[in-house]
C-alpha cells in the first residue's frame, strides 16, 4: 500500500489504543467545535475518503492541508477538536482519521433525505449519486404537480406535497431539501417540520422561519455568484492600480 509521512505531525490514536468515547462524550466534543471548523472537517473527510480509495495509509498535515486548501496550522487546530493525539514526525493514519471525523459529524447514524420540488434542480439532486455514496440516500421525492405524482425520478416515485408529513414520518426522513419556488418554501418547510424533520437544506431564496431545534442551511447560488463578482472586480481594480503606480504585468516596472 502507499504510505505518506511528514514531519511535525501527530498520529490519531487507534481505537484499540484508547477506550472508545461514549456517545455523550462525542456529543460534548462536537458542541465545542466552531461552525467554520465543522465545514472544514467535511472537506478533510472528502479528501481523506479519496485517499482511502487510493490505498494511502498515512498522510502529513502539509499534504492534507494542501489538498484541502487550508494552511497546516489551521488543519492541526481543526483536528485537535476531534482528539488527534500522538507522536510527532509520523503523520496521520488515514482510516482512523476518517472514522474520527465521520463519528464527530454524525455520519455513523442512519440518514434519509427527502427532496421537495422536482424541477430542474430537484431532478439533478434526486439523481445525484454523491448523496447515497456518502451516507445520505434519497428516500422520498415530492412535488405539487399532479402530473409528476407516481413518476419515478432516480428510481424513486414522486409523491404529492400533501403526503409530506405521512411519508417523511414513515420513512424516518432526517434531512429535507427544499428546491421549490420561493413562495412555496415556507409552507413546505412547515410540513417537513411537522413530520419530524429537524435539518433542512434550503435552495429557495428566502429566509425560513423554523423552531429553535431545527437547523437550516441556506444555499443561494445567486449570492455566491455575486460574491465571486466582487472578487473579480477587486482583482481588476488592484491590477489597474498597479499599472497606475508603475507596476505592469508580471511585476515589470513601467517607467515614464
Amino acid at each position: 500500500m502507499a504510505d505518506r509521512r511528514g514531519q511535525g505531525d501527530g498520529v490519531v490514536t487507534s481505537p484499540k489504543a484508547t477506550a472508545p468515547e461514549t456517545t455523550a462524550e462525542v456529543r460534548e466534543r462536537a458542541r465545542a467545535i466552531p461552525e467554520a471548523a465543522v465545514a472544514r472537517l467535511a472537506v478533510y473527510l472528502r479528501v481523506l475518503s479519496g485517499m482511502v480509495e487510493q490505498q494511502v495509509t498515512t498522510i502529513s498535515s502539509e499534504e492534507l492541508a494542501g489538498a484541502a486548501g487550508v494552511n497546516s496550522a489551521k488543519l492541526r487546530k481543526d483536528l485537535s477538536y476531534i482528539g488527534s493525539y500522538g507522536t510527532r514526525g509520523v503523520g496521520y493514519d488515514v482510516e482512523v482519521l476518517v472514522s474520527h471525523i465521520e463519528r464527530i459529524l454524525g455520519l455513523t447514524r442512519k440518514h434519509s433525505v427527502a427532496v421537495v420540488g422536482i424541477g430542474n434542480l430537484g431532478h439533478a439532486l434526486a439523481n445525484y449519486g454523491g448523496f447515497p455514496s456518502r451516507g445520505f440516500p434519497v428516500a422520498a421525492l415530492f412535488d405539487i404537480d399532479p402530473d409528476l405524482t407516481g413518476v419515478p425520478v432516480g428510481g424513486i416515485p414522486v409523491h404529492h406535497i400533501d403526503d409530506i408529513t405521512s411519508v417523511c414520518a414513515e420513512r424516518e426522513v432526517s434531512i429535507g431539501v427544499i428546491a421549490t419556488p420561493p413562495q412555496a418554501a415556507q409552507a413546505v418547510c412547515d410540513r417537513l417540520v411537522s413530520a419530524g424533520v429537524q435539518c433542512i437544506l434550503n435552495f429557495a431564496p428566502v429566509v425560513l422561519q423554523v423552531p429553535d431545534y431545527v437547523e437550516v442551511r441556506k444555499v443561494d447560488l445567486a449570492v455566491e455568484m455575486q460574491i465571486l463578482s466582487f472578487h473579480v472586480a477587486r482583482r481588476a481594480d488592484e491590477a489597474a492600480g498597479d499599472v497606475v503606480n508603475g507596476v505592469g504585468v508580471d511585476g515589470v516596472v513601467i517607467r515614464p
